[in-house]
């Protein structure tokens, strides 16, 4: 038994009497409670309960041993009290970084459930494109997209994302629908000048990597702005299905070449958590348009 659970001991045995209620009323055996005693008065080197066979009082140097240790003791039943009660109700400001497509949809319904299950919890959403760092941003959470570079950041993989061709049921009535890749080269095809794959959609045929060399006339440096391209029906384009998901819902674009995506887990873009590792792992949910993953950590 730990010198806490001696000491209490001590106390139930002077408060109750003799050791047979002391043990009664700490849940524990008579024995445990006889060999905490005998431990404590062998710690502090004299003895503090006298003993009969129905009774036990405190010495003249366990009363005031008792006088002493009864308040300290109470402290440290009540500062555990409130270590426990502030680890299972969290309080204060939590800093939550996230990409600015990903908030109004996604992140938002997640945070708005997660401040109900913690009415004490304050929450700050900054919302970015940028990588940015999490310690001089003042953040305690960022959800990334993205291979996370080597650094002392804690991380959990939370997902994959599954990136999908796609154009406007008009523009298909127009100019037809690509029924293989490399069809793709005679299309309009839009796309951002800063994403990784520009000119060069990257997909799958029997297995093998396959890369197809893709172009157009409109060119932009927006996301929101060439998803909303696409679904007017100025060309066909390709992104991460989450992003989409509310245009695939409404049939205002359709998904297609299907069968020539990549694998989730062989796409760069997947969804992940970061946060200082000082800091404990937040868990979100799966997003739609995105595939379960082991969760992972690290630095």
């Amino acid at each position: 038994m730990d010198r806490f659970g001696d000491v209490e001991a001590f106390l139930a045995i002077v408060e109750r009497g003799n050791l047979s209620a002391a043990a009664r009323h700490l849940g524990r055996s008579l024995q445990a409670v006889s060999r905490s005693l005998a431990a404590l008065e062998g710690s502090v080197g004299v003895e503090l309960v006298h003993r009969t066979t129905h009774k036990a009082q405190p010495t003249e140097a366990g009363y005031d041993f008792y006088q002493r240790v009864k308040p300290a003791l109470l402290e440290i039943v009540e500062a555990r009290i409130q270590a426990g009660n502030r680890s299972a109700e969290p309080t204060g400001l939590l800093r939550i970084g996230g990409p600015e497509l990903l908030g109004p949809s996604y992140l938002i319904p997640i945070v708005a459930r997660f401040m109900e299950m913690h009415p004490k919890l304050e929450v700050e959403l900054s919302l970015s494109n940028r990588f940015v760092d999490l310690a001089q941003e003042g953040l305690d959470l960022a959800i990334r997209i993205g291979e996370l570079a080597d650094s002392d950041l804690k991380a959990r993989r939370l997902g994959v994302m599954r990136r999908v061709v796609f154009g406007a049921p008009s523009y298909f009535g127009k100019h037809g629908r690509p029924r293989h890749p490399r069809e793709l080269a005679e299309h309009q095809c839009i796309f951002r000048n800063t994403d990784r794959d520009a000119g060069a959609w990257q997909f799958q045929e029997g297995g093998k990597p396959l890369s197809v060399k893709v172009g157009g006339r409109l060119h932009l440096d927006n996301a929101a702005a060439s998803h909303a391209a696409v679904a007017i029906g100025l060309g066909i384009g390709r992104v991460p299905l989450w992003q989409i998901q509310d245009l695939v819902d409404s049939n205002t674009v359709e998904v297609i070449l299907e069968g020539f995506e990549q694998p989730a887990n062989s796409s760069p873009h997947r969804l992940a958590s970061s946060s200082p590792a000082t800091r404990k792992d937040t868990t979100f949910h799966r997003l739609p348009g995105s595939q379960s993953a082991h969760s992972k950590s690290g630095t």
